[in-house]
């Protein structure tokens, strides 16, 4: 598995909605990512040589700007890695 290093975080960008709250669905070409996503795993805590403390960890629900961090892939799935810093807050 992939281990952030630093400060930074893999997240799992939330899917993006088929269909909208009243039933009708949205077309491929509609969609758009959500800047919603979980936390799979935390960076191992060290920068410049000293113990950093998160405030998310793995499993939360996070709130992110959609043009933030970068874009991996990993085993053929999508993620995000970004610095703390660019987390919005947890849901």
């Amino acid at each position: 598995m992939f281990q952030p290093l630093s400060d930074r975080i893999l997240i799992k960008p939330q899917a993006a909605e088929e269909k909208t709250k009243s039933g009708i669905f949205i077309p491929d070409a509609a969609k758009e990512q959500r800047a919603e996503g979980e936390v799979i795993a935390t960076g191992t805590g060290l920068k410049n040589g000293k113990k950093y403390e998160f405030s998310v960890k793995k499993g939360d629900k996070v709130v992110y700007s959609k043009y933030s961090g970068d874009e991996i892939k990993i085993d053929g799935k999508e993620y995000k890695v970004m610095r703390e810093e660019e987390i919005f807050g947890i849901l």
